[in-house]
């Protein structure tokens, strides 16, 4: 037993280090977080007919359409390329994301 109470084997000090570990993580998500947020994606849909810029906030920036792609006789296709280049878009946020979180998870999936 220590003299001194608490755990044997100076179990407070590996504690101290673990949060301070834990709290430079955080630091260091944070900034990732911030980083990832001010980038920019963009996706496009009908080659190229459609591009579509998404932040990673995850919110629309940007929406161009060529002029050959609006049809007023088929508008259902446009929307449909529309929402395809928003999904890609949105698609590769969560990829980078997901990308920049492993780096700091290391693999231990959804416990962050």
């Amino acid at each position: 037993m220590s003299k001194r109470g608490g755990f044997p084997g100076g179990m407070p000090g590996n504690m101290n280090n673990l949060m301070k570990q834990a709290q430079r993580m955080q630091r260091q998500v944070e900034e990732a977080q911030k980083d990832l947020e001010t980038k920019e994606i963009t996706a496009s849909a009908g080659g190229g007919a459609i591009e579509v810029t998404v932040s990673g906030k995850r919110e629309v920036t940007k929406v161009k359409i060529d002029p050959e792609a609006v049809d007023p006789e088929d508008v259902e296709t446009l929307e449909d390329l529309v929402m395809a280049a928003v999904n890609e878009a949105l698609h590769q946020v969560d990829e980078q994301s997901q990308a920049v979180m492993s780096k700091f998870t290391g693999g231990m999936g959804g416990m962050f």
